[in-house]
């Protein structure tokens, strides 16, 4: 009688690898959406509206990922300041003051504070909110600190240049300067609306926005060079036009 065959035993298959998901392929990817959405809502709502579950669904994301990322909702708020400041010091430091005629230099910082501020209204609404909180995240901060050394720095050189030449009459403070110059652009555009009705004019018009931002320049300048308001607004009004000759 023949012998049955014995069956060798059969290898189990292979499982297939397990894809990586999306947000494990790009991860830091993921994290620039999440302080992009997370940005939005804090500007929008205020540190105590904004909810994760917002950020997370704008993110395209989940609440594990973004724990994970980048932490929970204070770190998170922490961070997007972080980067809201980080931002528009690198976009002055990419302002070259230092190679520019001093008065120039002022000028081109006033413009751009300026510009800036109107180009990112969530950069104000930041920075009322932690006013509100009285700064209490930005205490935790070390990198936000050490940003503002080399920028003061900046503003420091470009004034002694500036008296060093004979432009400036006055080494003013540069903590003082920077602060007037924000000043004078936050609280008009933060106050845009009641100032207008107040007021009686749209504040938020193109030609209003110009003529703000001559003014400003002119005090600020006037104020460095001793010299009158006057004659920087002067310098911005275009001549006016010559009468059309009459022909006989």
């Amino acid at each position: 009688m023949a012998k049955a065959k014995q069956s060798l035993p059969q290898k189990a298959p292979k499982k297939a690898p397990k894809k990586a998901l999306k947000w494990q392929r790009d991860p830091e990817g993921m994290r620039i959406r999440i302080l992009e959405a997370a940005k939005k809502e804090f500007a929008a709502r205020g540190l105590a509206g904004a909810r994760v579950d917002r950020i997370a669904a704008q993110a395209g994301a989940n609440k594990r990922m973004l724990y994970y990322h980048v932490g929970k909702k204070d770190d998170l708020y922490l961070a997007v300041l972080e980067g809201a400041y980080e931002k528009i010091r690198v976009e002055e430091r990419a302002l070259d003051l230092e190679h520019l005629d001093p008065p120039d230099a002022i000028e081109s910082l006033i413009s751009f504070t300026w510009n800036y501020f109107i180009r990112n209204p969530e950069f104000l609404a930041l920075l009322n909110t932690e006013n509100l909180e009285r700064a209490k995240h930005l205490k935790r901060s070390e990198k936000v600190k050490s940003m503002h050394s080399p920028f003061v720095e900046m503003i420091r050189t470009v004034v002694n240049r500036g008296v060093e030449s004979g432009d400036f009459k006055v080494a003013m403070d540069p903590v003082q300067l920077y602060i007037s110059i924000a000043a004078l652009s936050f609280f008009y555009l933060s106050n845009s609306a009641t100032l207008s009705e107040i007021f009686g004019r749209d504040l938020l018009a193109r030609q209003a926005k110009e003529e703000r931002l001559a003014h400003m320049v002119a005090l600020v300048l006037a104020a460095l060079t001793g010299r009158s308001v006057a004659e920087f607004l002067l310098r911005e009004t275009p001549p006016a036009p010559a009468p059309a000759r009459q022909t006989a």
